[in-house]
């Protein structure tokens, strides 16, 4: 059974960065894309980052020059660097990673910014 479970998530002040992992168990057939989501109370679950199999990355026009997706494939793990963050980047943060025809999630973890 496929298990994702994300980490890194907590309390941070505006300005401040923080680490999100997202690490995979169990088997997973080809793994493809690597994504980061978001939602916000309220607010509808939105794409925050991707990144291919080959590492091609794109960005929510809201978070680009300010957040880094990387992989580390022989960990099946997806990283988000979120540098200079804002009070408006406050969500729950999911992981999804694609594996042949699934989708695999995690459960989400928690960023709260605010001063």
């Amino acid at each position: 059974q496929v298990q994702l479970v994300e980490s890194g998530g907590g309390l941070v002040q505006p300005g401040g960065s923080l680490r999100l992992s997202c690490a995979a168990s169990g088997s997973i057939f080809s793994i493809g894309d690597m994504d980061w989501y978001r939602q916000a109370p309220v607010k509808q679950r939105e794409l925050v980052a991707s990144i291919t199999a080959v590492g091609t990355t794109n960005y929510a026009d809201s978070v680009k020059g300010r957040f880094t997706i990387s992989r580390d494939n022989a960990k099946k793990t997806v990283y988000l660097q979120m540098n200079s963050l804002k009070p408006e980047d406050t969500a729950v943060y999911y992981c999804k990673i694609r594996g042949g025809l699934q989708n695999y999630w995690g459960k989400g973890t928690q960023v709260t910014v605010s001063s």
